[in-house]
C-alpha cells in the first residue's frame, strides 16, 4: 500500500518549536507597539502585561487541544471536531483573515525598518513603502513557490536576532533613558487615557500576540507533541510578555504621553522600535548611532520579513486543514512536492493580503482599520477553540491528553477546566468590545464572514455534502479497516525509519493495539554473530529509546528488540513469526527505482515470506531531501 505523499512530517524539536513561538509571537511588537500607545497612552505596559496574562490562559487551551488531537488547523480542527464542519470552517475562515492581515502589516512596516537604517526616505513614506511592500509579498510568495520552505530552519538564528535586538533596545534604554517621572507624569485613568481610550486599545493589543496559531498548526510536525508543544509555547510565551513589558517602558521613556498623546504612536508608529533607537542617540558616543541604527532596522526588516513568510506559510497549512475536509476546494488539500502546500494557498495568500495593502492605502488610519479588523478574528477564534476544548472533555473524556487544562471541576459527569471557562468569557467579552468601540470590526468583520459562508456553501454543493456533516479526509481513509492485535515496525535511520514508526503508533493508537519495535544488526560473514559490535548497539538502544518514547507520548505501548542477523528480511520474519504480528510496517526507499527496481531487496523478501500483511509506504523520488540504506 502507498501512503499519499508528499505529507507532514514529524521533524520538529522543542528548541525548534520554541524558536518558531518566540519568534513568531515576538515579530509583532515592531509594528503593534505604536499604534497600542496611541491610544493607551502611559497604560501602554499595564495593557500589554494584561493581554498578555490572557493570552497565556488561552494557550492552555491551544496546548491541550493540539496535544489531543495531534493535526494541523488550530482552533479550525478544534471547533470542528467538538462542533460541526461548519462552525470549524468559520473558525478558520476568521482566522485566515489574521494571517491575511499580518502579512500584510509585516510587509507594510518592513520598509520603514529598512528605510531607516539605510537612510532612504523614500521607503518610509508613500507610495514607496506600499510599493515596495507589495515587492516583499511578491518575494516571499516566489519563494514558496520555488522551493520547499521550512520555517523553523531559520526560526533559531531569527530568535537569537530578535531576542538580542529587543534586550539590547531594553538594557540601553534602562540604563540610559531611565525616568520614573516620564512613566507616570500626567497620566490619569478615565481622562488621559479616557476610559474609551483604553477600552479601545485593548482589542488592538492583541495585534502584539500574533503566532499563537502558526505554533498550533505545526502540531503535525512535531516528533513528540505531547511534551515538546506545551512547554515551548509557554516558554515562547512568557518571555514574549516579559520582553514586551519592558520594551512598552523603554518606548514611552524615550517618547513620555504629553497632551493626550505620544511620538510613540504619531511620528513613530511606522518603526517604533526605531523611535527608541533616536531617543537613544543622544546618549549613545558618536561613533555607535550608526552601527545601532543600522543593526536594529536591518534586523526590524529582517524579522519582519520571516513573519511574513511564516504568515503565508501558517495560511496555507490552515487552508491543508480546511482542504482536506471539504471545506474548501479540493486542491487546497493536496500537498505539493516542491513547495510543501499547495501553491494556490501560497497565490491566494500573496493575492489577498497584497490587495489588503492597496484597498487599505485609501483609508486615513490603514493600521488602525487593520489592527481592529485582526481582534475581531482572532478574538472569534480564541473564544471557539476554548469552548471547543471544554466541549471535547464531555464528547470524548477517555481520549488521553498529554496535557490537561489544570484546576478542573466536576460537572455532569465531565470535568470543566476552569482557566478555559475564564479565558473564552474574557476573550468573548473584548470581541464585544471590539465590535462597540471599533468600526471595522463592526462591519467588514461580518462582511469577511460573509463571504466566506459563500465559498463555503458553494464548495459543500459541488461535493454533494451537508453543510454540517463531516467530510473525512484523505489520511483518515488510506488506513486499512483491518483490526490488528499487534503491530510489527523494523527501525532504520533517516528519515524513513522516523516515518515508519510515526505510521505504526498512528495505526496502533486508532486500534489501540502494541507496537513491536525491532532494530535489526546486521553481522557481516566474516564476524561472529555475537562479535563485539558498541557503535551498533549503541544505535539500536538509542532508536529503540526513541520509539518507545514516541508510543508513550502518544498513549501506545512500543516494546523494543534488537536481534543480530545475517539477514535483515529474514530477521523481520522471523520475529513476525514470533511475536505473532498480525501487521509489518516498512518503508520503501525511491532510490531503488533508480536502480530498474522497485522494492529493495529486504522488502521484497518480507512481501514473499511474511506470515501476515504488510503494509509499503513508498516514497517518490524527490519527497525526501536524503535517503539512507534500508534496513
Amino acid at each position: 500500500m502507498a501512503r499519499k505523499l508528499p505529507q507532514l512530517q514529524r521533524r520538529l524539536s522543542a528548541p525548534d518549536l520554541f524558536s518558531v513561538a518566540y519568534g513568531e509571537i515576538a515579530s509583532s511588537i515592531y509594528f503593534a507597539l505604536g499604534i497600542i500607545a496611541l491610544h493607551a497612552l502611559g497604560f501602554t505596559p499595564e495593557v500589554l502585561l494584561a493581554t498578555g496574562a490572557l493570552f497565556l490562559i488561552v494557550a492552555l487551551s491551544y496546548a491541550e487541544g493540539t496535544t489531543e488531537l495531534r493535526e494541523t488547523g488550530g482552533a479550525a480542527t478544534f471547533v470542528r471536531r467538538a462542533f460541526n464542519d461548519l462552525a470549524g470552517f468559520v473558525a478558520g475562515w476568521a482566522l485566515f483573515l489574521d494571517y491575511l492581515i499580518v502579512t500584510a502589516l509585516a510587509a507594510l512596516f518592513l520598509p520603514h525598518y529598512l528605510g531607516r537604517a539605510l537612510g532612504l526616505v523614500w521607503l518610509e513614506h508613500g507610495p514607496g513603502d506600499k510599493v515596495a511592500a507589495l515587492g516583499v509579498i511578491a518575494v516571499v510568495a516566489a519563494t514558496r513557490l520555488s522551493r520547499r520552505h521550512r520555517v523553523y530552519l531559520a526560526a533559531f538564528a531569527a530568535t537569537v536576532i530578535d531576542l538580542g535586538t529587543q534586550l539590547l533596545l531594553v538594557v540601553l534604554g534602562l540604563a540610559l533613558l531611565w525616568s520614573p517621572h516620564a512613566l507616570t507624569h500626567g497620566h490619569s485613568l478615565g481622562h488621559s487615557p479616557t476610559w474609551h481610550a483604553i477600552a479601545f486599545s485593548i482589542p488592538l493589543a492583541m495585534l502584539a500576540y500574533t503566532g499563537l496559531e502558526t505554533v498550533a498548526n505545526l502540531a503535525e510536525e512535531t516528533r513528540r507533541p505531547g511534551v515538546q508543544l506545551p512547554k515551548s509555547l509557554f516558554g515562547g510565551i512568557g518571555a514574549v510578555v516579559v520582553v514586551y513589558a519592558a520594551i512598552a517602558i523603554v518606548g514611552l521613556m524615550a517618547f513620555p504621553a504629553q497632551g493626550g498623546t505620544t511620538q510613540l504612536g504619531t511620528r513613530w508608529q511606522g518603526a517604533p522600535l526605531m523611535g527608541i533607537v533616536s531617543a537613544l542617540n543622544a546618549h549613545v558616543p558618536h561613533w555607535l548611532q550608526v552601527p545601532l541604527r543600522v543593526y536594529v532596522g536591518s534586523s526590524g526588516a529582517l524579522i519582519l520579513l520571516l513573519a511574513a513568510s511564516t504568515s503565508v506559510s501558517g495560511f496555507g497549512r490552515l487552508a491543508y486543514s480546511l482542504g482536506e475536509h471539504g471545506q474548501l476546494p479540493r486542491q487546497f488539500g493536496r500537498l505539493h512536492r516542491r513547495t510543501l502546500v499547495s501553491p494556490e494557498s501560497v497565490l491566494a495568500a500573496a493575492g489577498i493580503s497584497g490587495s489588503i495593502i492597496l484597498l487599505t492605502s485609501l483609508l486615513h488610519r490603514p493600521v488602525a482599520f487593520l489592527a481592529s479588523l485582526f481582534s475581531f478574528g482572532v478574538l472569534l477564534a480564541f473564544t471557539a477553540a476554548q469552548l471547543a476544548v471544554i466541549r471535547l472533555r464531555f464528547l470524548e473524556p477517555t481520549r488521553r491528553r498529554p496535557f490537561k487544562v489544570p484546576l478542573n471541576v466536576r460537572f455532569r459527569g465531565g470535568e470543566v477546566p476552569i482557566p478555559s471557562v475564564i479565558g473564552a468569557l474574557l476573550t468573548f467579552g473584548i470581541w464585544i468590545d471590539a465590535i462597540v468601540t471599533h468600526p471595522a470590526a463592526r462591519y467588514a468583520g461580518p462582511a469577511w464572514l460573509a463571504a466566506g459562508l459563500v465559498v463555503y456553501v458553494a464548495v459543500r454543493r459541488s461535493r454533494g455534502a451537508g453543510l454540517l456533516a463531516h467530510v473525512v479526509s484523505t489520511d483518515e481513509q488510506v488506513v486499512p479497516e483491518a483490526l490488528f492485535t499487534s503491530i510489527l515496525v523494523p527501525m532504520k535511520l533517516g528519515e524513513i525509519g522516523e516515518e515508519m514508526v510515526a505510521t505504526a503508533v498512528k495505526l496502533a493508537q486508532e486500534r489501540r493495539s502494541p507496537v513491536e519495535a525491532l532494530h535489526v544488526i546486521r553481522v557481516p560473514l566474516d564476524l561472529p554473530l555475537d562479535a563485539e559490535l558498541i557503535d551498533e548497539d549503541e544505535r539500536a538502544e538509542a532508536s529503540l529509546a526513541e520509539a518507545k518514547l514516541l508510543g508513550a507520548d502518544n498513549g501506545v505501548e512500543v516494546r523494543g528488540t534488537a536481534v543480530r542477523a545475517r539477514s535483515i528480511g529474514e530477521a523481520i520474519v522471523d520475529e513476525a513469526k514470533r511475536t505473532g504480528a498480525d501487521l509489518i510496517v516498512l518503508g520503501s526507499a525511491p532510490r531503488w527505482r533508480r536502480q530498474s527496481r522497485f522494492f529493495s531487496p529486504t522488502v521484497e523478501y518480507v512481501l514473499k515470506k511474511a506470515p501476515c500483511e504488510v503494509l509499503i509506504v513508498a516514497f517518490p523520488q524527490g519527497a525526501l531531501e536524503q535517503e539512507v540504506a534500508p534496513v
